[in-house]
């Protein structure tokens, strides 16, 4: 069965557009500031008028008030919350209940004791991505192209579904889900041509090659 596939950080219809084009399953809607992927709320529901119905919008977020949730879940007419800061397993579950939306939990990895912490999210979360982790003091805790070793994958016996993000590009991406049988693959700086910059050619090449 092939991988599905985010594309994350998309600002712009041209990239929404791409995306659906393209055949991918989920886009990521960032809502943290410092990321040069932000969408402000504000300018969220022009591009969810475009997903209705073609593409399941997941809202991505960093220690999140429930204010900001509440919004950028009613202007995005999001479906899923991503969880991409230090969120512990209580306020996940908190989230999960409170907005009656799917959780995902990311987690950062650079070795075989964060792909442990997933099992501390069992009935908090709907689904963890794995992620690089990035270096320590970071403005953002994701989108830098780094990747982690994907052997330490193999040390993950949970029940939560999962997926792997952190330096995927249409040029590696296949060797990943090879290597690790990841049944969700997510990128967001692997189809840029600048920091926030999407390209419509490198999302199509994104997903064509995940499917190979």
């Amino acid at each position: 069965m092939a991988a599905q596939v985010k594309i994350c950080g998309v600002t712009t219809p041209d990239a929404l557009d791409a995306a659906i084009a393209a055949r991918a399953d989920y886009v990521g809607l960032n809502f943290y500031p410092p990321s040069p992927r932000h969408l402000p709320v504000r300018d969220a529901g022009a591009l969810a008028a475009r997903t209705e119905g073609r593409i399941i919008s997941v809202g991505v977020f960093v220690d999140p008030d429930d204010s900001l949730l509440t919004q950028a879940v009613a202007a995005a007419r999001l479906g899923a919350i991503q969880l991409h800061g230090e969120e512990s397993p209580a306020r996940a579950a908190q989230v999960r209940a409170q907005f009656g939306l799917p959780v995902w939990k990311v987690l950062p990895v650079s070795s075989a004791s964060d792909i442990a912490r997933a099992e501390s999210y069992t009935g908090a979360a709907d689904f963890i991505l794995f992620d690089a982790k990035t270096p320590k003091g970071s403005a953002i805790p994701g989108g830098m192209g780094l990747r982690f070793d994907w052997q330490l994958l193999a040390a993950y016996h949970g029940n939560l579904p999962w997926g792997l993000a952190g330096g995927l590009t249409a040029d590696n991406v296949a060797e990943a889900i090879r290597a690790t049988g990841a049944p969700l693959v997510d990128t967001s700086s692997g189809v840029e041509s600048a920091p926030g910059v999407k390209d419509v050619d490198r999302i199509a090449a994104f997903c064509k090659a995940a499917r190979i």
